[in-house]
C-alpha cells in the first residue's frame, strides 16, 4: 500500500503565542515524515500566521483542500495553542475524510500568558462545535499530547489505520461468485443495504466461471505461468497434473474477473459443483488471493468480504476468513479457529501441503475435492471482526486476542490456530444472540480501534460491544 498522506491544518486564536505555529508547522512536518506518513502543508503565506484564525481563512483552507483533493488521506487539526472553532468548521466541513483532533500539551513551567497553550480547553470547544455542525472527526487518548512522543505515534498509527479503511471501504466493489449455497442461511445479506453504505455487490454466474475454466486450452501461457506460481506457493506434489492443471485455469479466470471488473474482494461459492464438475477445491487460489491483498472470502460470505477487506486496509497485512469452530478443552478463553485452506501463506507457520478435501471425498467420492491447502496459523496478535446486514443497516463487531502456539493434533484437517480471546464466552453469547454468522475475519496485530472508528464514525455502520 502507499504510505498515508495527511493534510496539516493549524488552528490559531489571536490572543494566544502565535509564536508557537511555526515552530508546530516544522515538527509536525518533521515528526510524520519520520513515521513514513505523507505530509500536505497550506503555504505559511496563505493566512497571518500559517494557520486559521478566522472563517475567512478557513474559506481558504477548505479551497486548498479542494483543490489537493485526491492527494491526501486525512486532516490532522492541530492545536498549539487554543484554536478558532469557527475557521476549523469553515475549513474542514466538507472535508470527506477523516479528521484526527490534536492538541499539544502545556508545559507546568511555561504558564505565562506568552506562553501558555491552553490547547486543552481549545480542543474541547472544536470538538464540541464540530458536534454542533455534525462534522465527523477522531479524538484519540490521551487528550493533549507531545508530538514527539511515543503515545502520538501510536495515535496517528491507529488514524492512519482509520483512513485507509474509510478510503478502501468507502466505494469498493465484491464480486459474488455463485449463488449462496443453499444450506448456507448463515451467509444471508441485504445488498441494498451495502450499497447504502457505500460497497457494491456485483454477482457472477458460477457456470460461466466453469466454463470459461473448461474452454480454456491445456497450453494456455498464463495457465502454465499460473501453475508455476502455485507450484511456488504451496507443497503441491501429491496433486495430479489434471487436476493441477484445472486449478490453474480456474485461478487465470478468477484473476481476468478481478481484473476486468476491478474487484476489490471475492465472496465465492466453493462447493459442490467446483468439486463436482472441475474436481477441484479452490481453497488454494483463495489463499494465494488473500496473500495478494484480495480479500477472499468462503461459502459465498459477501459481509465477510467486506470484513477481511477492512481488517486488512486497517493491519496492512492478508486476512483470512475463518470459522469459530472448536472448543479447546476446557480452557473458556481458547478455541479453535479453522477453514479448509484459504488461509494465505504468510499467516501460516510454514508452506502448506494441498491435499484431497476429505469431506469431498466422502461425498463424492476421492479425487474430487484436490485444493485444501492444510497446515497451521502462526502465533500472532491478531483483530477479529464479522459483519452482518439486519433491517437495512450493515451491523458489524471487532476484537483483539492472539492466535497461540497451542498443540492441535496432527490429524486435524485444514488450517487451524487456537485462540486465546478473554471472556471470550460472553463474547461468543453477544455474538449468538446477535445473529452474526459461524464465519470470523481475522488478521495480524491490534488494529481493532482503527477499524472501529472508521466504520462507525465515518460509514455509519452499527456497532455490536462485545
Amino acid at each position: 500500500m502507499q504510505p498515508v498522506t495527511f493534510a496539516l491544518y493549524f488552528g490559531n486564536r489571536g490572543f494566544f503565542p502565535e509564536t508557537l505555529i511555526a515552530a508546530a508547522r516544522q515538527q509536525m512536518q518533521d515528526r510524520l515524515e519520520a513515521l513514513g506518513y505523507g505530509t500536505l502543508l497550506m503555504d505559511a503565506a496563505a493566512t497571518r500566521y500559517g494557520a486559521v484564525e478566522s472563517a475567512e481563512e478557513g474559506r481558504r483552507y477548505a479551497q486548498f483542500l479542494d483543490e489537493n483533493r485526491g492527494r491526501y488521506d486525512g486532516v490532522i487539526l492541530c492545536l498549539p495553542n487554543f484554536g478558532d472553532e469557527t475557521g476549523a468548521v469553515a475549513a474542514l466541513q466538507n472535508a470527506r475524510t477523516p479528521i484526527l483532533i490534536h492538541a499539544y500539551p502545556d508545559d507546568l513551567d511555561r504558564m505565562g500568558f506568552s506562553q501558555r497553550r491552553d490547547a486543552f480547553c481549545g480542543k474541547m470547544s472544536i470538538m464540541d462545535v464540530f458536534c454542533q455542525y455534525g462534522v465527523p472527526f477522531t479524538a484519540l487518548k490521551p487528550h493533549v499530547v507531545d508530538p514527539a512522543s511515543d503515545a502520538f505515534a501510536r495515535n496517528v498509527a491507529t488514524f492512519a489505520a482509520t483512513c485507509r479503511v474509510v478510503s478502501g471501504v468507502r466505494n469498493m466493489i465484491v464480486g459474488a461468485i455463485g449463488a449462496r449455497t443453499t444450506a448456507f442461511k448463515t451467509i444471508r445479506f441485504d445488498e441494498l443495504a451495502l450499497q447504502r453504505a457505500g460497497v457494491t455487490v456485483e454477482t457472477y454466474d458460477l457456470s460461466s466461471v466453469m466454463g470459461r475454466t473448461r474452454r480454456m486450452d491445456d497450453g494456455d501461457l498464463r495457465a502454465a505461468a499460473k501453475l508455476d506460481r502455485l507450484r511456488a506457493y504451496t507443497n503441491c506434489g501429491n496433486v495430479p497434473a489434471e487436476n493441477m492443471l484445472t486449478m490453474a485455469k480456474l485461478g487465470v479466470v478468477i484473476d481476468d474477473l478481478i481484473e476486468s471488473e476491478r474487484l476489490d474482494a471475492i465472496a465465492l461459492r466453493c462447493w459442490l459443483e467446483l468439486e463436482q464438475e472441475l474436481k477441484i477445491a479452490p481453497c488454494t487460489l483463495m489463499s494465494e488471493l488473500n496473500e495478494r491483498g484480495i480479500a477472499s472470502a468462503c461459502e459465498g460470505d459477501v459481509c465477510n468480504a467486506v470484513a477481511m477487506f477492512a481488517l486488512s486496509a486497517a493491519s496492512e497485512r492478508p486476512a483470512a476468513c475463518l470459522d469459530w469452530n472448536n472448543n479447546y478443552g476446557e480452557d473458556d478463553d481458547r478455541c479453535i479457529l479453522f477453514h479448509c485452506g484459504p488461509v494465505p501463506q504468510s499467516l501460516m507457520t510454514g508452506k502448506g501441503e494441498v491435499i484431497d478435501h476429505p469431506m469431498f471425498a466422502k461425498e463424492l467420492g476421492p479425487g474430487c475435492g484436490f485444493g485444501p491447502n492444510t497446515g497451521r496459523i502462526a502465533p500472532t496478535p491478531m483483530t477479529y471482526a464479522s459483519m452482518k446486514t439486519q433491517e437495512g443497516k450493515v451491523c458489524f463487531y471487532v476484537g483483539e486476542g492472539e492466535i497461540t502456539d497451542d498443540p492441535i493434533a496432527s490429524d486435524f484437517f485444514g488450517v487451524a490456530g487456537v485462540a486465546r480471546i478473554p471472556g471470550l464466552q460472553d463474547k461468543l453469547q453477544t455474538i449468538g444472540y446477535g445473529g452474526y454468522r459461524h464465519h470470523v475475519s481475522m488478521t495480524p496485530g491490534r488494529v481493532a480501534d482503527g477499524v472501529k472508528e472508521a466504520l462507525t464514525r465515518y460509514l455509519n455502520y452499527e456497532l455490536t460491544e462485545l
